[in-house]
């Protein structure tokens, strides 16, 4: 199944520049289990591709997704925010993600009623 996983214009730049200044190969986006609500975003900058995964043609951007969380990040969109808070400036790939039920406090974790 190809999931439909929507980038932002932002987050493929972001990700495109930290994988040149990593000197990295290319983005992998999964999901582990942990936190509090059961769930948390795992995105990675590799150099080394996983057989296994799923690889997303996003415009100009590869991007290689764990075959496991497919269900869970079936109509995500990912985007690149940077903000401020506190006087410090913030950074960040956000998850936006239709199908979750519910977020722990800190908002690291997720959970998913499917």
């Amino acid at each position: 199944m190809q999931p439909h996983i929507i980038f932002t214009d932002a987050a493929c730049d972001y990700i495109k520049k930290m994988i040149a200044k990593q000197q990295a190969t290319a983005f992998r986006l999964s999901i582990k289990k942990t936190g509090c609500s059961g769930y948390s975003y795992s995105p990675e900058i590799i150099n080394e591709i996983i057989a296994t995964d799923v690889k997303l043609e996003i415009g100009s951007l590869t991007i290689y997704v764990n075959p496991s969380w497919l269900h869970l990040l079936q109509d995500i969109t990912v985007d690149y925010i940077e903000e401020e808070k506190a006087g410090l400036k913030q950074k960040r790939l956000v998850f936006i993600n239709p199908n979750e039920a519910s977020r722990c406090g800190c908002g690291e974790s997720f959970h998913i009623t499917k």
